[in-house]
């Protein structure tokens, strides 16, 4: 069982940055591969980022460019780089585990509480 703890999120301005962590324990973190999702009010949670367990990455058409995942093994711990943020950003933001790192959120085994950024344009 692996427990999931984001945290790194808040309230910025449009073009601002910011770098959300995902704190994992119970588990062999390495072994899993790793996604962000999001969900914004009234919309349906959409996937973001995912990494591999292989290193592979992958990224949401409408974050490329300006986000980027990545892992630090030895600390057990997720990041999302987020950089020119704009107000369509603004969603709860997830972090999951699962087998294979892809972009179906039925796929993930384990999700944090999530946590909240807010983009003010």
């Amino acid at each position: 069982q692996v427990q999931l703890v984001e945290s790194g999120g808040g309230l910025v301005q449009a073009g601002d940055s910011l770098r959300l962590s995902c704190a994992a324990s119970g588990g062999t973190f390495s072994n899993y591969a790793m996604g962000w999702f999001r969900q914004a009010p009234g919309k349906e949670r959409e996937f973001v980022a995912a990494l591999s367990w292989t290193g592979n990455t992958y990224y949401a058409d409408s974050v490329k460019g300006r986000f980027t995942i990545s892992r630090d093994n030895a600390k057990n711990t997720l990041y999302l780089q987020m950089n020119s943020l704009r107000p369509k950003d603004t969603a709860v933001y997830y972090c999951a585990a699962g087998q294979w790192g892809n972009t179906r959120a039925g796929d993930y085994d384990y999700w944090g509480q999530g946590t909240q950024v807010t983009v003010s344009s």
